[in-house]
């Protein structure tokens, strides 16, 4: 391909990142320390971005040159925040999901599809007892907090206020975001094992706290049933007159993938997967998104949708759901 198109090309798929209100002039201007006339001439293809530039640009708006220069490489460029950072606080983990979703929030067309082997991370914030123990649980055997290593959980000596706020306002992100959530009778299962594990390691304080996080793990199904038969995103204790994300619950008991997400962005699409627990990878790269697309769909076309209707199959899910997590109270 001829290098002038290829750089053109190169500015396209930047400006596709990019939410409307942004200018791409300004941003590489401010990026590569250059004139807006110098970086007008490079958009055009006029003067030739040297290798340096071209490094900035990369590294900034994770491009792939194998993507950019259409080579037959099986190589995906995936962005994996905090990777080389070591060891990250919980809290900063979860204020930077908030500023991803700020981020997506900042285009006008945003919508989430979510292959959820496990509950989204989000929900476990919606009510204040299941969001303690999640923040505990992440922050003592996941993240292996050094200062909780030989704490025992307890609501009044956690109550995880921080992370609270920081999850509540990652929920209201969320909800102005349209989404489709296909689920698994698996979906809460690696919830409801970290609690059965730390009730029988004698790791809550007190059995009323296991009694509150189970109370509350039954409160979270039933805002996504209430979520799932009104076909909207919303708070708890919202008004209807606020605006919400609308819904679309699909329920597949035969097939469990992997937590996978897809975003559509205005022109653009992204795909983060997720490993670590509650780290995610993400990618632009259009093989890879359309791979995960296809297989979404086709898992969809194999699920039943049980938002708005299907009120008998929703309330077996969701009926089903709540039996295995009652189960904690023995």
């Amino acid at each position: 391909m001829d290098p002038k198109v290829l750089q053109q090309l190169l500015f396209k798929k930047i400006k596709e990142q990019l939410p409307n209100h942004l200018s791409l002039a300004d941003e590489l201007s401010e990026l590569l320390g250059l004139s807006p006339d110098s970086v007008y001439r490079r958009i055009r293809g006029e003067k030739p971005v040297d290798l340096n530039e071209l490094q900035t640009i990369c590294r900034h708006y994770h491009l792939s040159l194998d993507g950019l220069l259409q080579l037959n490489s099986e190589a995906v460029l995936f962005q994996a925040p905090g990777v080389s950072n070591g060891y990250i606080p919980f809290a900063k983990h979860m204020q930077g999901m908030l500023e991803q979703f700020k981020y997506f929030n900042s285009f006008k067309k945003r919508e989430i599809l979510y292959l959820c082997k496990d509950t989204p991370f989000w929900y476990f914030f919606l009510f204040p007892a299941m969001a303690s123990f999640k923040t505990f649980f992440w922050s003592r055997t996941i993240n292996n907090e050094p200062e909780l290593q030989r704490e025992l959980f307890s609501l009044e000596t956690f109550p995880a206020e921080e992370c609270k706020q920081i999850g509540w306002q990652l929920l209201e992100e969320h909800n102005q975001m349209n989404s489709t959530e296909l689920w698994n009778l698996e979906s809460i299962h690696s919830s409801i094992n970290q609690v059965a594990y730390y009730r029988d390691a004698g790791i809550f304080r007190e059995r009323k706290d296991l009694i509150a996080v189970v109370d509350d793990f039954i409160r979270m199904l039933d805002h996504l049933e209430k979520q799932a038969e009104r076909g909207i995103t919303f708070m708890p204790g919202d008004s209807d007159l606020k605006p919400h994300g609308q819904l679309q619950f699909y329920v597949n008991e035969l097939i469990l993938g992997n937590n996978t997400i897809l975003l559509n962005l205005d022109e653009q699409q992204m795909s983060m997967v997720t490993y670590s627990v509650f780290n995610y990878i993400s990618t632009r790269d259009a093989r890879f998104i359309e791979k995960t697309e296809n297989t979404f769909n086709t898992l969809l076309s194999r699920s039943s949708l049980i938002s708005r209707s299907g009120e008998k199959e929703r309330n077996r899910f969701f009926n089903t759901l709540r039996d295995k997590v009652n189960q904690l109270r023995n």
